[in-house]
């Protein structure tokens, strides 16, 4: 199959796309939560975020084999032996008639899902480098948060139109169609003389040169404190809206709103970050983080919900941080490793992923009637990576 050169902008919204089926499968799903609930007998309404935070746990565990594979076999087969075990679970999500079922389609949805966010990640870094690759992962990122203003609203009109199922063969439509475009469009970015074996003492020295680097480390340590935050809100948010203030219909338009506000931030971060650098972007992003979660704790630590305009606005400002601290942490975190970037970016996803799930599942048993216990999180949270980003930066310093 002949591959063509594509221009940056057709990059970029491709890497968008395959880092987008992430988003599409678990923000489509969140209208659904408590009809599937319903349907498979799930008998506790915190069981819903575990169709949420499960597929984050399939995204760990895959990225460790496939960001390595990527690195042997090269970026693109990797891509479609994702795709193709992403269409396996899809299926069993549809059939499922247990909450054991569906957690382990979800599960094996985002293994698949691993090898595209993955291998998007390491192709950026086969192309790019610096301040300039994390420019060109904020545009990626602006594109793909598209993905989670729609995501909610669709999710809704095709279960009120049809059934919970037939989300699920819409995400798989999606699927069929980004893998289309990659395989005709984009050309492979890791030469064959670059390729490494894939063995386990690869992947044990792999993980040594990883963590032989301090900002590697400490980066990863942030990345696994803020993506453990923001999945409770993603596995909470229904939860929230539609059964603590009843906002049923309501909840797609809210939830895409709070999406804009990250796309909107990460579009200036990506202006921005040439100017200013990713590390002073981030340093603030987290310090407006933690201060706008530990204000709503200090007003609303003795009473029930404020108003619903309330929250989102104590939301809409901490995602409007997050826009600052994604990408920059991204970028950062592989900015020591591009020699080995596939497994680089593996292996830091899985530890930040084998963090984060817990933290979001502990803070997430907390959520009953307020969505007090869900601020708390994000305060810890956030106060412990700007302890992590003062220390890497003294000791750099030193």
């Amino acid at each position: 199959m002949k591959v063509q050169k594509i221009s940056q902008f057709e990059f970029i919204a491709l890497m968008a796309s395959l880092m987008a089926m992430v988003a599409l499968s678990i923000d489509a799903l969140l209208p659904a939560l408590q009809q599937i609930g319903a349907d498979i007998g799930m008998k506790n309404a915190n069981d819903g975020q575990l169709l949420i935070i499960m597929i984050f746990l399939g995204l760990g565990i895959g990225q460790l084999f496939f960001g390595p594979l990527s690195d042997t076999l090269g970026r693109k087969k990797v891509v479609y032996i994702g795709f193709f075990v992403y269409v396996i679970a899809s299926f069993i999500c549809v059939f499922s008639n247990s909450i054991e079922m569906m957690v382990a389609g979800r599960i094996l949805q985002g293994i698949g899902l691993s090898a595209a966010r993955t291998v998007s990640i390491s192709i950026i870094r086969d192309s790019y480098s610096g301040d300039y690759m994390a420019k060109i992962m904020s545009f990626v990122t602006v594109i793909f948060l598209i993905v989670p203003t729609i995501a909610p609203a669709l999710g809704k009109f095709i279960l009120d139109a049809f059934s919970w199922q037939s989300i699920f063969y819409v995400q798989l439509i999606a699927a069929i169609i980004i893998c289309i475009w990659f395989a005709k469009r984009q050309s492979e970015t890791l030469a064959k003389e670059n390729r490494i074996p894939f063995t386990i003492q690869t992947l044990i020295r792999g993980t040594k040169e990883t963590f032989r680097h301090k900002q590697t480390v400490a980066y990863t340590g942030i990345s696994a404190l803020i993506t453990g935050a923001f999945m409770v809100y993603l596995s909470a948010s229904q939860q929230v809206f539609q059964l603590q203030y009843g906002l049923v219909d309501e909840f797609p338009y809210i939830f895409a709103s709070l999406a804009i506000t990250v796309g909107t931030a990460t579009f200036l971060n990506a202006k921005l970050v040439m100017k200013y650098g990713m590390k002073k972007l981030l340093r603030n992003g987290l310090i407006g983080f933690f201060i706008t979660s530990i204000s709503y704790v200090i007003l609303f630590a003795n009473s029930i919900n404020p108003p619903v305009e309330i929250l989102v606005l104590f939301f809409g400002i901490q995602f409007f941080m997050l826009g600052f601290i994604f990408g920059n942490t991204r970028a950062l975190m592989m900015e020591p490793i591009g020699h080995i970037a596939g497994i680089g970016a593996a292996i830091t996803g899985f530890v930040a992923t084998l963090f984060s799930v817990p933290i979001s599942i502990f803070i997430g048993s907390f959520i009953s009637t307020t969505a007090l216990p869900m601020f708390i999180g994000f305060s810890a949270c956030g106060g412990l990576a700007i302890v992590i980003y003062l220390i890497h930066k003294i000791k750099t310093r030193a």
